[in-house]
């Protein structure tokens, strides 16, 4: 068990005051600090310490992979931590995105590589073979767009904006409400020739002013439209955004974005954890590269209600949010004052306080450790137990269970 040293990663749609609040240094930060790394991703690992200095998580797992992961977890990814976690804050709009499968990484990742595409190339698609499911759970009020709406209610709200040219492609999908008139409706959008897009989209825009003057039903998302068109001016993607759930989370709340799941995220700080994967295919709301081809081979048009997590209390004080996802698991821990939490895995563990401090005791070994800060656990440690003084909140991630 030892303290951890991570890396901040500056991206510019990050905040100036989240992050650096958290780890407690000046606020606001001098440029926006978006995403809180913890974990042994190649570009930026963390870094252990020890009395004789610090020591990069990537090297203590290539020396003994089968101590610092587990028998388990070797023997199905080898000497590679699985996952990957973050403190992510944002004060603008990500870009909207999906992730594919396992096969589908394979398969792409391959293929790029017969075809001499440079790994650092702006059109690449596939950094490595692997899938890249996430979640994310709530720190503060978080925002996101993600899953396909229902397409019922995305008629609803197309026909309430009543922009004369919106209307071919709303009556698209109404004539086809299901999954492949959702595929049909989003490939036009996202297909659309700049000058149909580039008339299109300000009559969008001006009917989501005047819904939300009139104060209608669809008031959020609305919002949302004409946050993203002047963030994003003239991007298929704002129109693309209209056809997705459009989610509040509320601190301790979080949603799992599976293979295919179309999602951006927009506004607040959460605990992300994801598969240690660099894969990426990007639909609108950025300048970076879009293959539509290859987004739409990766994209589940599955529609509804995303499902919202709170966690299954495990054990007192311990909720689990449970996913498929082999890659990872989160844990929130809340202990009680003055009393005993005991954690144990089968795998690697990375322990984050996120409010208060925590005494963690493990095999001898005592660690105070201090909001912002976070602990590596190696799955040869015996089990840690939890105490505080005051109210305390830990994240812990895992390996999956399966």
């Amino acid at each position: 068990m030892e303290l951890l040293h991570n890396a901040v990663r500056a991206y510019a749609w990050g905040s100036r005051t989240a992050i650096a609040e958290l780890l407690g240094r000046e606020v606001p930060a001098p440029h926006p600090e978006a995403e809180l790394w913890m974990g042994a991703h190649p570009g930026d690992p963390s870094r252990v310490r020890r009395s004789d200095g610090e020591r990069s998580l990537l090297d203590l797992l290539a020396e003994d992979p089968e101590a610092q992961l587990g028998q388990r977890c070797t023997e199905r990814w080898g000497s590679r931590l699985p996952f990957l976690l973050k403190v992510l804050a944002a004060d603008e709009p990500l870009s909207l995105q999906a992730h594919p499968s396992a096969e589908q990484a394979a398969l792409g990742f391959a293929l790029e590589e017969r075809t001499g595409v440079p790994i650092e190339s702006s059109v690449r698609n596939y950094k490595d073979p692997s899938a890249k499911p996430e979640l994310i759970c709530a720190l503060t009020e978080f925002h996101a767009l993600a899953g396909f709406r229902a397409p019922e209610r995305t008629v609803a709200l197309l026909r309430s904006l009543e922009a004369p040219d919106l209307a071919p492609y709303t009556e698209l999908l109404a004539a086809q409400p299901d999954q492949n008139g959702l595929r049909a409706l989003f490939t036009t959008l996202i297909t659309l020739p700049q000058p149909t897009l580039d008339a299109l989209l300000p009559q969008v825009l001006d009917a989501c002013v005047l819904h939300v003057k009139e104060r209608g039903e669809f008031d959020l998302e609305c919002r949302t439209v004409l946050e993203l068109g002047e963030a994003y001016p003239g991007d298929a993607g704002v129109l693309a955004a209209m056809l997705l759930n459009r989610l509040v989370l509320q601190p301790g709340e979080a949603i799992h974005l599976p293979a295919g799941n179309l999602h951006a995220y927009l506004h607040g700080t959460g605990v992300e954890i994801l598969a240690n994967s660099d894969n990426v295919l990007r639909c609108g709301l950025t300048p970076k590269h879009v293959d539509v081809p290859e987004l739409m081979r990766v994209l589940d048009f599955t529609c509804g209600d995303m499902a919202v997590l709170t966690g299954d209390e495990t054990q007192p004080g311990v909720w689990t949010y449970r996913t498929p996802s082999p890659e990872f698991e989160l844990s929130r821990l809340e202990p009680a004052v003055g009393g005993e939490t005991r954690v144990d895995h089968h795998g690697p563990q990375i322990l984050l306080v996120t409010q208060g401090e925590a005494r963690l005791s493990c095999g001898g070994q005592e660690l105070t450790v201090a909001r912002g800060q976070s602990v590596w656990v190696p799955a040869a440690d015996p089990a840690v137990v939890v105490t505080a003084d005051e109210p305390t909140r830990l994240f812990r991630a895992t390996s999956g269970s399966d």
